[in-house]
């Protein structure tokens, strides 16, 4: 009777100590979540929904690369990046095409697709899906959103925050959207001529025509023929300014703007920037601003 009622005794204290193990279990894979952005856009992105959330790390996979990864080759220390991670922020749309390779070697990550459900823009020739929806603020705030929403439920102990912090990026970049609609409206149906394919989006936004594109992928140098052809155009339909990107080379915009009489801008899609939670803002701020002065000619 004495050893029944001592085993009797234990139960409690054995049955609390398997559940502070397994608590502890939970609470500590809750605090670790290693979040892993494709690019700098979908990193910055990453970086506000997950702010202050405890044990959350956001990593760029691709931060040594300066531009748009349409055809990037994933490195040992891409790979590396990887491990350990529980979620891989995709922008999506065919932008990531390694995504395939990451999913075969990494089958238990969790990818989103942050582009879901937006309305994508096909190539006028090839019918190619345009991948730069961030670029229009209004599909950033919606990629935003997917984001949020995802993470909430990959790490539900952890939702009122990715929810705050997503309500929060979306009402400045809500506030940004409404000051540059108001600032642009005056240049709605105004064309433009762009580097490369990064601005249908943007200009879907706003209201802007893209009239022609210099050079539709970074690096491949438009024909002769192709010169001539925008040369005209430019002259033409009177436009008055070209827009290059920081990250490439405005050689080909510089030499249309010389048999032209046009002058060329700097527009940035934000494929890379400062490590700062603002940076998208205060890039399309800077956009704005550069939008105004050349379009104002």
């Amino acid at each position: 009777m004495l050893l029944f009622l001592r085993i009797i005794a234990l139960v409690p204290f054995v049955w609390m100590s398997g559940l502070n193990a397994a608590t502890g279990a939970e609470v500590e894979e809750a605090r670790e979540i290693k979040i892993v952005a494709s690019f700098y856009p979908v990193y910055i992105m990453a970086k506000n929904v997950a702010r202050d959330v405890l044990g959350a790390s956001v990593a760029n996979l691709t931060a040594s690369f300066s531009g748009c990864p349409h055809d990037y080759a994933l490195t040992t220390s891409d790979m590396k990046k990887l491990a350990g991670a529980r979620v891989f922020v995709a922008n999506g749309a065919g932008m990531e095409s390694f995504l395939e390779r990451i999913a075969e070697q990494y089958p238990g990550l969790k990818i989103i697709n942050t582009s879901e459900g937006i309305a994508l823009i096909t190539g006028e020739g090839d019918g190619a899906i345009n991948p730069h929806v961030w670029v229009s603020i209004s599909d950033y705030m919606a990629q935003v959103t997917n984001l949020g929403v995802t993470m909430a439920e990959i790490d539900p102990i952890h939702k009122e925050l990715y929810d705050r912090n997503t309500a929060d990026y979306i009402a400045k970049l809500e506030a940004l959207r409404l000051k540059m609609q108001l600032e642009l409206a005056p240049y709605k149906g105004r064309e433009i001529v762009t580097f490369h394919q990064a601005f249908p989006y943007f200009a879907r936004e706003f209201g802007l025509e893209i009239a022609a594109v210099i050079e539709r992928e970074p690096g491949s140098q438009p024909s002769a023929k192709e010169m001539a052809q925008t040369i005209k155009l430019i002259k033409d339909n009177r436009i008055t300014a070209l827009f290059s990107e920081p990250q490439y080379s405005s050689a080909g915009a510089k030499a249309i703007a010389e048999e032209t009489g046009t002058e060329v801008y700097v527009l940035d899609p934000a494929v890379s920037g400062p490590d700062d939670d603002d940076a998208y803002l205060n890039i399309m701020e800077s956009n704005l601003a550069v939008l105004k002065r050349a379009l104002a000619r």
